[in-house]
């Protein structure tokens, strides 16, 4: 069913992600998901939609506020900062938008398709609304993705510094580690 967003998408979307075993089979490949078992999987996508974004369609938007964590299915998107690239998220599983899940601040950067897109969207809202042992299963579930995601993000920024920097940062990281 076609949604119409904030600066005139025309991003496409579907609450029936349950009743499409095709695509709960595809998101199952999907190693960031591997630690959730099927009841909590099925949850999780209660809690999600499937969204179809063509090429040059904004995602998100700096500074502004939503509460939507994306997957990217396939496609390619680019995250910008006041205008400037500063990333491409290309591979299947990769999540952005994940901030505001951890600090419920506005948008940091902004995030586009550059090519066709498809991302499965998650609610974070309904994540925070969860009880019991649900609550506690995906909270322990996101954050580690969260974490091994930033980890690995943070691996990367310290090797462009010492790239940008040259052998004065590379002496200052071993100092710090």
């Amino acid at each position: 069913m076609p949604a119409q967003l904030a600066g005139g998408s025309n991003m496409k979307e579907t609450n029936y992600l349950i009743e499409n075993e095709k695509i709960i089979e595809e998101i199952k490949k999907i190693p960031v998901f591997g630690p959730f078992n099927e009841e909590e999987l099925h949850t999780l996508l209660h809690m999600s939609k499937l969204r179809v974004y063509k090429a040059g369609e904004d995602i998100i938007k700096e500074s502004e506020i939503d509460s939507w964590i994306y997957f990217l299915i396939y496609g390619k998107v680019v995250i910008s900062k006041e205008g400037k690239e500063i990333t491409q998220i290309k591979r299947r599983g990769d999540i952005f938008g994940e901030m505001r899940f951890i600090d419920s601040a506005p948008r940091s950067a902004s995030a586009s398709a550059a090519a066709d897109t498809v991302c499965l969207a998650i609610d974070a809202e309904h994540i925070e609304n969860l009880t019991g042992d649900n609550k506690i299963a995906f909270g322990y579930i996101l954050y580690r993705i969260f974490s091994e995601i930033l980890a690995e993000r943070l691996r990367i920024m310290n090797k462009e510094l010492i790239r940008v920097k040259g052998k004065n940062a590379e002496k200052v990281w071993e100092r710090l580690t």
